[in-house]
């Protein structure tokens, strides 16, 4: 048995905690912030102030993979989830009749909530849990590390335990889940390790979204559309949640000269129905929960403590956002974030402070999550350069969009789409398969002269519903104060 030190109190750190206590260690979790998530949702969601994640209000989904965890990892934090209010939606309920079930279906299904329900339910699990002590309001400030110079002791710096206001405290294996905005790089340094070979991909994309509620009665919103939508210099989706509550998110480049208009709600309104998904979910009837939430400078950043020679600890491992941060575009980051905890709650009972643990993990999160990683820069470069040049999809970058949109007709091509977004195929492997490249070119043929995202407004009626009002040419519905920048 271990004991475990997690710095961190978000969905990554109260998952290791938990999967940790569950496989018979003890753990002590340490969070800046002086409170826990609770059950009032609303209350937590809307009304707690939380600077160090300022992803906690975006929007979020969890996708097949994390759902998958849950169920048979945590059983009873997925049953906590849907019984405050998350709905589960099945990927091929896309089409009016869902096609013959084959083995793997059952994982391509979204979870669909706010971030909050899921930080509920894991607070909830593990204040039940035996042998977790829950530190909040009481912050990490710095590492209790030892070197390997006496006779037989390993080489390297080992970390033995955390520091804090209140005191020190002593673990077999310390856990950042600390995010990317976290002090272990700092500490790390200062007791004579080598940097960490972090690889950083700056997006270029901005976000603005809004949460609303549906009308009492109405339960769920249009089947269709909400997916992503967008041409070459904007985008849009909607993300349904918990409890009538769904989210609808603008995207653009961040040198955009329309960004900053989107933070008025009334021009963020008038852009969204623009295009197909934000129309038909506004037209509802829907009440607005919150002003425009922006949020921009994401990139994609891996930060392993490791680097050409290895790992640069040991007797710590990061997890989370302080492992592989990646961009919301596709929605991975909570199930990579399951993973690694699932991983480090697994493993722990072999020698969590040797040297081999630590290169045992790295070399596990390089088969596991890296690959991921990846994908979704190979993703967002893709958008982000497409903004810039306000340009439409040419040559192989046409091919990938056709097949999403062959998917929205074709119930095989769902499925292989669907088991890429929800991280049970690589898309090397799913998208290569001879049957769904047939399909796509079919697709193609008969449809001669495709657009890709040919849909929502073109760059002047967008600049016209972005303009300031007052301007000549504004969208006669904002009002008449300026839109903040």
């Amino acid at each position: 048995m271990a004991h475990v030190l997690v710095m961190g109190g978000g969905v990554a750190g109260l998952a290791t905690a938990l999967l940790a206590a569950r496989r018979g260690h003890t753990a002590e979790l340490f969070e800046r912030d002086t409170r826990a998530p609770g059950t009032a949702l609303d209350r937590d969601f809307f009304g707690w102030r939380r600077p160090a994640v300022p992803q906690a209000a975006q929007p979020h989904a969890l996708l097949g993979a994390a759902r998958t965890l849950l169920r048979t990892e945590l059983p009873d934090v997925h049953a906590e989830m849907l019984r405050l209010g998350a709905r589960e939606r099945h990927e091929l309920d896309w089409f009016d009749v869902r096609p013959p079930a084959r083995p793997g279906d059952e994982d391509l299904v979204m979870l669909q909530a706010r971030r909050i329900v899921l930080e509920s339910a894991l607070a909830t699990a593990l204040r039940a849990e035996p042998g977790v002590v829950l530190r909040y309001g009481e912050p990490v400030t710095g590492l209790t590390t030892l070197t390997g110079a006496g006779p037989g002791a390993e080489p390297g710096v080992r970390v033995v335990g955390v520091s804090t206001r209140e005191g020190a405290y002593e673990g077999d294996l310390v856990v950042d889940a600390g995010g990317r905005r976290g002090g272990a790089e700092r500490w790390l340094a200062a007791a004579g390790c080598r940097p960490g070979a972090v690889e950083r991909h700056r997006t270029g994309l901005a976000y603005f979204c809004r949460w609303y509620r549906l009308p009492a009665g109405m339960e769920e919103g249009p089947r269709r559309p909400w997916t992503v939508t967008g041409g070459g210099f904007a985008g849009c989706a909607v993300f349904p949640a918990d409890n009538r509550v769904f989210a609808v998110t603008l995207f653009v480049h961040t040198d955009d000269p329309t960004r900053a208009a989107l933070r008025d709600p009334a021009v963020f309104e008038a852009a969204a129905r623009a295009f197909p998904p934000g129309a038909a979910w506004l037209e509802l009837g829907a009440a607005p929960l919150s002003g425009v939430l922006a949020t921009a400078s994401l990139d994609n950043r891996w930060s392993p403590l490791a680097d050409g020679r290895g790992p640069v600890v040991s007797g710590m491992v990061p997890v989370g956002d302080a492992l592989t941060h990646t961009n919301p575009t596709l929605g991975q980051g909570t199930a990579l974030a399951l993973w690694a905890a699932r991983r480090v709650a697994g493993t722990a009972r072999q020698a969590p402070g040797a040297p081999a643990f630590a290169a045992g993990y790295h070399d596990w999160a390089l088969r596991t999550l890296k690959p991921w990683f990846d994908f979704q820069v190979v993703a967002d470069t893709a958008i982000g350069e497409r903004f810039a040049a306000r340009a439409g999809r040419t040559g192989p970058a046409r091919a990938v969009a056709a097949l999403f949109e062959c998917a929205l007709e074709d119930p095989e091509v769902m499925r292989a789409r669907a088991r890429v977004r929800h991280l049970a195929e690589p898309p090397e492997r799913a998208y290569a398969d001879p049957a769904v490249r047939a399909r796509v070119t079919r697709w193609l043929a008969a449809h001669p002269g495709y657009t890709p995202n040919a849909v929502g407004p073109d760059r002047e009626q967008w600049e016209r519903l972005t303009a300031p009002p007052g301007r000549p040419g504004s969208h006669p519905g904002l009002p008449s104060t300026s839109a903040s920048s």
